[in-house]
């Protein structure tokens, strides 16, 4: 259960999830559409909370108005005005400001609470707009108003003149209230748009499950498929484009297998053929052997004109001797039939015998510390040094150049020649089989295998071969083979190597 929340979780948190993507998507259509609706709704709210309370209130201050102050006196004492301002104004109401002048001509500002509410907090453009001359109408005044705020809280202030002679009204009404109202609103619409947004991913979540597990499902389907396990099929269930997709990919799997089964019989009825045939070569090719061996005995005894037709037949039978032997070599690496019969070695020793038994010392310049032993399969070796060196003494250039080094834990030994090197386009291809770097040459004096056969004997080995050419010039063919100390075989191995 804990390794499949792992999962889930680290698949979701990959930026290139498509699951993540899903999510993503919804969460933001929903974010969009919950703010977009929120931000709408609490503006819509807003307009009407304060249009409300401000219509409420200048209609109050302009009936108060009209009933207290209008009939004031003209030039009004300021005790008047201060009986008239406590009348209009109260706690929790709104505060109040009058202004007249008294019977001297005197200014009289007379407020309904002065530690609330002065001449000062009113803005210089509310006053020239009260103080701006209008019209009477229906026996109404002008009256002027502003959103304000002071200390931090929001306020509307409102102010008339009433007629040409008289006091002058302000209003001071605290919004306040209608500000803790929208702030309460704002949080609402926050948290629904929070719930929309957590609603809406695990929506997306539930709709990602949906579509992404039959993909799961094909992709561990298509995994094993190209691991070999070609009977793997998927269940279908549903009409839906997934099901067609989960029928689709039973229809290529059981296609692809039907098409492996007849090619790989077809490949082991190439093998059987190759094998059978090769076996079936050796025993007149035993015959002929012997035959031409006592004609290259006897061939300086022979007429001159027959003479070089034997040696033709001689060279010609060895030559097939050695690419039915390759054939069959070939063969066992291909049906998986190829072993190692490890030994433990001195590499120095296995490359100088090598070059012995071919006439080689004379034309190899050997760079092979003694003391260098490995556990490995010393026919094997023989078989890839004999291509390695054979082959950089027939296409390369003197001297040949051999050296046997250890590093990393791995054989390294180097064969290098003085030669033209080897083609860029060939480079790729050298341990191709029946590779011909020159397409013309319809025939060469090797099988054509014999780089392909070294590096199958290497690869057996765990180990690798690489072609490349020396900046000096030439080409420069190096074998790498894991160091494997008798000790970290098991006892009695005689195998000691993967087939």
């Amino acid at each position: 259960m804990t390794d499949r929340f792992f999962g889930w979780a680290s698949g979701l948190l990959r930026w290139t999830s498509l699951r993540l993507r899903l999510v993503a998507v919804f969460a933001a259509v929903a974010l969009t559409a919950a703010v977009s609706a929120s931000g709408i709704a609490y503006w819509l709210n807003r307009d009407a909370v304060l249009t409300r309370a401000q219509n409420s209130a200048l209609n109050d201050f302009r009936d108060s108005l009209q009933r207290n102050a209008a009939s004031l006196p003209v030039n009004p004492p300021c005790e008047g005005l201060k009986n008239a301002a406590d009348e209009m104004g109260g706690p929790g109401q709104y505060a109040v400001l009058l202004i007249d002048k008294t019977p001297d001509n005197g200014p009289c500002a007379a407020p309904s609470s002065r530690d609330v509410f002065t001449l000062d907090d009113v803005p210089k453009a509310l006053q020239d707009a009260v103080n701006t001359r209008h019209k009477q109408q229906d026996g109404k005044y002008h009256l002027h108003w502003l959103r304000i705020s002071l200390h931090g809280t929001p306020y509307l202030v409102a102010g008339a003149k009433i007629m040409d002679d008289g006091p002058t009204g302000y209003m001071l009404k605290s919004l306040d209230a209608e500000r803790k109202d929208l702030n309460s609103l704002a949080w609402s619409l926050g948290i629904a748009t929070m719930l929309a947004l957590i609603g809406s991913a695990l929506l997306a979540q539930a709709a990602a499950s949906t579509v992404l597990r039959p993909v799961q499902r094909l992709g561990v389907a298509a995994q094993q498929l190209g691991e070999g396990r070609l009977g793997t099929r998927l269940k279908v269930s549903g009409t839906d484009e997934l099901a067609e997709l989960s029928r689709t990919f039973n229809k290529a799997a059981e296609a692809l297998e039907t098409r492996v089964e007849e090619l790989s019989a077809r490949e082991a009825a190439s093998r059987r053929f190759v094998a059978d045939m090769s076996h079936e070569l050796r025993t007149p090719l035993t015959a002929i052997t012997a035959v031409t061996e006592v004609l290259e005995d006897e061939a300086d005894a022979l007429d001159p004109m027959i003479a070089p037709a034997v040696r033709l037949v001689v060279s010609e039978t060895r030559r097939l001797n050695e690419l039915v032997e390759n054939l069959m070599e070939v063969t066992r690496f291909d049906a998986g039939t190829a072993r190692l019969l490890l030994d433990e070695v001195d590499v120095a020793d296995m490359v100088t015998a090598c070059m012995d038994a071919r006439a080689w010392l004379d034309s190899v310049e050997l760079d092979a510390p003694r003391g260098i032993f490995v556990r490995l399969d010393p026919r094997r070796l023989d078989v890839i040094m004999a291509n390695l060196i054979g082959n950089a003494l027939k296409h390369g250039g003197s001297p040949v150049r051999v050296s046997v080094r250890t590093a990393d834990d791995q054989l390294v030994i180097t064969v290098a020649d003085n030669g033209p090197g080897i083609p860029e386009d060939v480079l790729p291809h050298v341990f191709d089989r029946f590779y011909k770097a020159d397409a013309s040459r319809a025939r060469s004096e090797g099988s054509g295998l014999g780089l392909s056969i070294a590096m199958e004997n290497a690869h057996i080995h765990d180990g690798d071969i690489t072609a490349a050419n020396s900046p000096d010039g030439g080409a420069v063919f190096t074998l790498y083979l894991p160091v494997r100390p008798a000790e970290a075989l098991p006892e009695g191995d005689e195998d000691g190597g993967r087939p």
